[in-house]
This record gives structure tokens, C-alpha cells and sequence, in this order.
């Protein structure tokens, strides 16, 4: 299963996460099944997210798209955000 891990920053946390909440709906069509949100502990207007895609080419294409561009500016997005394609290689019990 492929993931997509994105971390930007964002003028403001709370402006953010509004519209990433209005969004849900495009990241499910994308084949997003859900996956985790982090904030830094150092600044909480730096955001990483960890999502479970259900395919790769999908996913690149969500990465790509305009609407995601727009979502990411109109939602506060500051600078270019890092995006990496991931694959689960194990999972460690400690």
C-alpha cells in the first residue's frame, strides 16, 4: 500500500485545517483511505501529513493536480510543500 507523506507550512493552523477538512472529499476520490496529522511540537504552523493512498499513479496524480495547487493557496500554504511517495517496507513492533 502506498502512502503520501506532505509537509508544509501554513500562515494559520486553524485557516488550514478548515479548508484540509473541506477537502476531504477530493483526497477520498484520490483513493486516500485515511491517515494521520501531525503538527510541529517546535511550531504548530508546520504541518506533516502521513496518508494512506490506495494506488500510487492515483496518488501521483492528486499530487499533481490544480485542484490541490488551489486548495494548498487558498488554504495558506507558505512556500513550495515537500511531498514523497512512500511504501511501507515494515512495520516495527518496537
Amino acid at each position: 500500500m502506498p502512502y503520501l507523506l506532505i509537509r508544509h507550512k501554513v500562515e494559520d493552523y486553524d485557516r488550514w485545517k478548515k479548508a484540509f477538512d473541506e477537502h476531504a472529499s477530493m483526497r477520498q476520490a484520490a483513493g486516500s483511505k485515511g491517515g494521520y496529522l501531525f503538527r510541529s511540537a517546535d511550531n504548530p504552523n508546520e504541518v506533516v501529513l502521513i496518508m494512506e493512498m490506495e494506488d500510487l499513479d492515483r496518488a501521483r496524480q492528486f499530487v499533481e493536480s490544480d485542484d490541490l495547487r488551489q486548495a494548498m493557496q487558498q488554504a495558506g500554504v507558505v512556500g513550495p510543500p515537500d511531498i514523497q511517495f512512500l511504501e511501507l517496507a515494515e512495520r516495527p513492533s518496537v
